[in-house]
């Protein structure tokens, strides 16, 4: 059987493929029955290849299908990225994979771009992981083609880049990101270079309320205020600020110090080498907890954005230090917070009790997290290092 739920979004994103299919490059005219084009071209061409794989979108199954694989997909990049570290328990990875209705539906039965855009990020998240900052940088980038909520981890990533390379070093990593734009965009930017930026990087874009999951118990002229749009704004940049300083960068250093050459910085504890656990995971908090920033700072959440920091969840909640006591709430605060995203609609409850479960955590995030002792220094050469015949 084919849900009605299914088709609402497929169908609407099958529609603004095939006006591209059928020679249409001015974005402003690509639409479907949802609404207008809001995606960047990455969007587009990913799901021009789903458009033929299942005969110009009629057969839906089969997009569930390469759905369900790539839900799979994800969850083998994401138990790669949480291998890294061995923080979060063992038992957590069930709740992930069998304990979210809601995640399965954004997956399987919707057929949403978030997931796709959010296995990219994820791929992105490994290769940073093993040291290989340009292709990750690519690959984050596409995952931006495809929906610009991947934009959430960009003051985090743009922090790991000084702090790795410094100023002159991190130029070239972010001039792949945004020659990988240009180049996707180009058909759309020779056409209409205004209309393809103002659709598929709308910043200024209005959300109807009545798909708000996490604002519901506001009035909706205040939820649509511009006023609180700034507010929420200026809260965000805040409180990326106050991580940047007090939770990502060491206490003992100036931050000015990550425009530095990193050879000509303090030498780095032997515990924060590249490729050394403790790095690893100071990688991926710092990933994490500046996509949490922007989500809980959100100007709307919909039923679908929950892919967006739901596998994050779990390290954003172990990864600080645990006793055994401890373990129970934080499983509850997991559990509460899949409560209100499968709460339909949203209710005045649901919607301050998640703002509640976002607030314990960064809390913890705030009191639990210590900053690195020192600055990160340039690896040592991937070649092996010569072996005398002696020493053989």
């Amino acid at each position: 059987r084919r849900p009605a739920d299914t088709e609402i979004d497929w169908k609407a994103y099958m529609q603004e493929v095939e006006g591209f299919v059928n020679g249409t490059l001015d974005y402003t005219q690509l639409k479907g029955d949802t609404g207008p084009l809001v995606y960047p071209a990455g969007f587009v061409y990913i799901f021009l290849g789903l458009y033929y794989a299942t005969g110009r979108g009629s057969d839906i199954r089969l997009a569930q299908y390469l759905f369900a694989g790539l839900y799979l997909l994800n969850l083998l990049l994401v138990f790669r990225i949480y291998c890294r570290t061995s923080k979060v328990p063992p038992y957590v990875f069930f709740f992930m994979c069998c304990a979210s209705y809601r995640i399965h539906s954004i997956f399987v039965l919707r057929l949403f771009n978030d997931p796709v855009a959010m296995a990219i990020l994820f791929l992105a998240i490994n290769l940073f992981l093993e040291e290989r900052w340009s292709w990750g940088c690519l690959l984050f980038s596409l995952a931006v083609s495809v929906k610009m909520n991947i934009l959430l981890f960009a003051p985090g990533l743009l922090f790991l880049l000084l702090q790795r390379f410094g100023l002159l070093g991190c130029i070239p990593k972010l001039c792949i990101c945004v020659l990988l734009q240009v180049v996707l965009g180009l058909p759309f930017l020779l056409v209409n270079p205004v209309g393809y930026l103002t659709r598929s990087f709308d910043l200024g874009r209005q959300f109807q309320f009545k798909w708000t999951v996490n604002w519901r118990f506001l009035p909706e002229e205040v939820f649509q205020n511009r006023v609180f749009h700034a507010a929420l704004l200026l809260a965000h940049l805040a409180g990326l600020g106050l991580f940047a300083l007090h939770r990502w960068q060491s206490s003992k250093e100036n931050i000015l110090t990550l425009l530095k050459d990193p050879a000509k910085r303090k030498p780095a504890s032997p515990r924060l080498t590249v490729n050394n656990i403790l790095w690893q995971a100071w990688i991926i908090f710092i990933l994490f907890s500046s996509n949490f920033l922007g989500v809980c700072c959100s100007r709307s959440l919909h039923y679908q954005f929950y892919v967006w920091y739901f596998h994050t969840l779990p390290y954003l909640l172990w990864c600080t230090p645990t006793t055994k006591l401890a373990h129970m709430p934080k499983v509850l605060l997991l559990g509460v917070i899949e409560l209100c995203w499968n709460t339909y609609p949203s209710t005045v409850c649901s919607s301050l009790s998640l703002h509640i479960c976002h607030g314990l955590i960064l809390l913890q995030l705030w009191y639990g997290t210590a900053p690195p002792p020192v600055s990160h220094t340039p690896p040592p050469s991937r070649k092996p290092t010569a072996v005398s015949k002696k020493a053989q």
